[in-house]
């Protein structure tokens, strides 16, 4: 069995054997990360598909870390990161623009939300399922990415302002369906 550090050295050399391991071990990995963005199962698999083209034909480019024991974590936040952006590019091709309404800040307040920790994954993805594709798409990149307001603007071809007021749409549609799920199955359950 190759090590991590043999696979992707592999890969590098562009060996067949060693991009089927690749693609085997993070296939699902990248199916998470492309599910956050996109609802339908048939262009998420070729979004990881297209991922795994660009990986493949950047992975010469990979900056390993200075500490060996970090290859695996670097690795798999460098591949996250072309995901992420593929699917991004994904969708802004699918979109002629943005729409983004007239609303400002403070006709959306940003508010807290807590989630309760008993939800599963799936719940979550289910609930994100649920967004409008641009709040989806904001609340990704913002509260699971990472990415600031200014760099999300830029990304979208969006007013700074405008990704706080869809953050904040979001966030307030997912209390909303987390209370339904909640009254609901409290409802059934009770």
């Amino acid at each position: 069995m190759l090590s991590f550090e043999e696979i992707l050295k592999g890969c590098v050399k562009n060996d067949n054997g060693c991009k089927e391991m690749m693609y085997k071990s993070f296939y699902g990995y990248l199916m998470g990360i492309i599910l956050r963005y996109v609802k339908n199962t048939s262009d998420s698999e070729e979004l990881v598909n297209d991922t795994f083209i660009k990986i493949f034909k950047h992975v010469g480019n990979f900056k390993p870390p200075k500490h060996p024991e970090e290859l695996h974590k670097t690795f798999k936040g460098w591949i996250a990161q072309i995901a992420s952006r593929t699917a991004i590019d994904k969708i802004r091709s699918s979109k002629t623009q943005f729409y983004v309404d007239d609303l400002t800040e403070n006709e959306h307040p940003v508010t807290a939300v807590s989630v309760a920790s008993d939800l599963h994954v799936n719940d979550i993805l289910n609930l994100l399922n649920h967004l409008p594709d641009t709040q989806r798409l904001v609340f990704n990149l913002y509260e699971i990415e990472g990415f600031a307001h200014e760099e999300i603007s830029k990304m979208l071809g969006i007013p700074e302002s405008s990704s706080r007021v869809y953050l904040t749409r979001s966030k307030n549609k997912l209390r909303t369906l987390y209370l339904n799920t909640t009254v609901n199955s409290y409802k059934k359950n009770g």
